[in-house]
């Protein structure tokens, strides 16, 4: 699977260690950024990968900051993303199983790397449920749904 990632420089040295090991798994791996550990605006990377991700030159993606929450914010902005913010493998697998989240954001200050990774291989590895779930899901990319009940 070919996965995009970008990470604010809290979140560089996990998003270094994550991009190697999906690498050794077999995934393509496009890094976005930052690279290094000089003071970067996450809102930036988060704009970045979720470009990548409508643009469709990756499949899913790995969004990474100190907390996770700025750059899910920035990555949610985008309607073609569902960025799931997680910190445990089981919101990862319900993220797209019942969400069909295309983007995991995950805290480094918050978690550490086997965490982290457990995250990322159930992200992965967990297909999206469809039936009731579609018509849910289709309405987080189109907030003109928003007033309708169903």
């Amino acid at each position: 699977m070919r996965l995009a990632l970008a990470a604010d420089h809290a979140a560089y040295d996990l998003k270094q260690q994550l991009a190697e090991w999906l690498r050794t798994v077999g995934h393509e791996v496009l890094d976005l950024g930052t690279h290094g550990e000089s003071r970067v605006d996450y809102p930036d990377f988060g704009y970045r990968l979720a470009a990548a991700i409508a643009a469709g030159e990756a499949e899913r993606g790995i969004a990474l900051c100190g907390s996770g929450i700025g750059i899910s914010i920035a990555v949610n902005r985008d309607p073609e993303c569902r960025c799931a913010l997680v910190s445990e493998p089981l919101s990862a697998a319900l993220a797209r199983e019942h969400n069909d989240a295309n983007v995991l954001a995950l805290g480094a200050r918050l978690i550490g790397v086997d965490l982290a990774k457990a995250c990322v291989t159930a992200f992965l590895s967990t297909g999206f449920a469809g039936d009731r779930h579609t018509a849910r899901v289709a309405k987080l990319g189109a907030p003109a749904f928003a007033g309708e009940a169903a």
